[in-house]
């Protein structure tokens, strides 16, 4: 087939106009797949990258309401939890109110041992143990912001205010986190201080992050968590830390499905403008098809020649139009890096996009490499 490439490329640029405009089609379809793409990541925080030894324990009635401190030593104390930290929305906002920022405030000392992906250098880690007045941040914000290690930051929160008035916490950034889940945007503090100088409540978190000894006990041990606290005033609900981020990203709607909607239409119309492109350039070649079964090319042969010039275009538009989503993700996420920590087009969507290109390119030949296979040669040299 490759020794046919010359003959393919050359039937491409038969009608250069007409090619360009079904290349620019199959162009824009991929190019907004892999947006798609990209923002359905965004929009879901990526749950391919949560922890699989991991589970969250939150209020059963809403993420928003808090639990009690004490929470966190029971659940600690369950057969197969390794260890337990606790978080708190923080609501982070630097200087400008559109500048927010994903803050946490956490229990510091076992942060690290549930979140093993994260790593700060060992003076950075103890400068953040040993204040409580500290905060590790990204190495995107911190880029983006121009902070560095020994700067003190006022972060503002829209949750909580302080006892004393205001509700502007001084951050002293201890370090600069790496982490290997794709978060490098956010900031998480010490929940002693939180906790200490908050005017709201006092001695309640917002979750419970578990880690497990054995990933394969988890519906057991969820299970567990909230027999705990079954018929009491604050009941949990514990799922594994992937659905806890599905479920967060659905209440806005479930982008999955209304994604793969757009997606399908996107390249239903795609599949018409080459089918029908196709369909033309093999109309106005019938004479030379009829040559071609003189000279000896069989129906299969004249088929795969058809099929290999669909996939041809398809496979450029495709490499193209992916190509393209990828750089244009790596721009909207230099954008709007506050709002997303985790953006970007998932390799995947290269798997995906290649089975789609064949897919589709078999689809848009299908009817062209029918009639061309049917076609007898006298019949074709008749026509003019």
């Amino acid at each position: 087939m490759f020794k046919y490439l010359p003959l393919l490329w050359a039937n491409l640029g038969r009608k250069r106009l007409r090619t360009s405009l079904t290349l620019a089609s199959i162009i824009v379809a991929f190019l907004l797949f892999g947006l798609m793409q990209t923002l359905r990541v965004a929009l879901t925080g990526s749950p391919d990258l949560a922890g699989i030894d991991r589970l969250i324990t939150m209020h059963k009635t809403s993420f928003i309401q808090s639990l009690p401190l004490a929470y966190l030593n029971r659940i600690k104390s369950v057969d197969g939890v390794v260890t337990a930290t606790s978080q708190d929305w923080f609501g982070g906002i630097y200087q400008e109110d559109r500048n927010q920022l994903p803050t946490f405030a956490v229990e510091a000392d076992t942060f690290f041992e549930v979140y093993n992906e994260y790593q700060l250098k060992p003076e950075e880690l103890d400068a953040f143990l040993e204040d409580r007045t500290s905060a590790i941040v990204g190495p995107m914000v911190a880029q983006r912001f121009g902070w560095k290690v020994g700067d003190i930051i006022p972060m503002r929160s829209n949750v909580w205010t302080r006892k004393e008035g205001g509700n502007t916490w001084p951050l002293k950034i201890a370090g600069i986190y790496q982490a290997s889940n794709g978060d490098n945007q956010s900031i998480y503090l010490h929940y002693e201080y939180l906790n200490e100088s908050r005017r709201e409540i006092r001695d309640m978190i917002g979750w419970v992050v578990v880690r497990l000894a054995d990933p394969a006990r988890s519906a057991e041990i969820a299970e567990k968590i909230d027999a705990m606290f079954a018929n009491s005033s604050t009941e949990t609900k514990t799922s594994t830390e992937k659905a806890f981020i599905q479920g967060f990203a659905n209440q806005m709607g479930n982008i999955g499905k209304l994604l793969t909607m757009v997606a399908a239409a996107v390249f239903f119309t795609m599949l018409l403008v080459t089918a029908n492109t196709m369909g033309q350039s093999i109309r106005e070649r019938i004479n030379e098809i009829g040559v071609m079964k003189t000279l000896g090319f069989s129906g299969a042969g004249v088929t795969l020649l058809i099929l290999g010039e669909a996939l041809l275009v398809t496979g450029l538009g495709g490499a193209i139009g992916l190509a393209l989503a990828a750089l244009a993700s790596e721009g909207i996420g230099a954008a709007v890096a506050q709002f997303f920590p985790v953006l970007g087009m998932p390799a995947s969507t290269w798997g995906v996009g290649a089975v789609l290109i064949v897919l589709l390119g078999a689809l848009a030949a299908a009817l062209p490499c029918a009639q061309a296979s049917q076609l007898k040669i006298v019949d074709a040299l008749r026509k003019t």
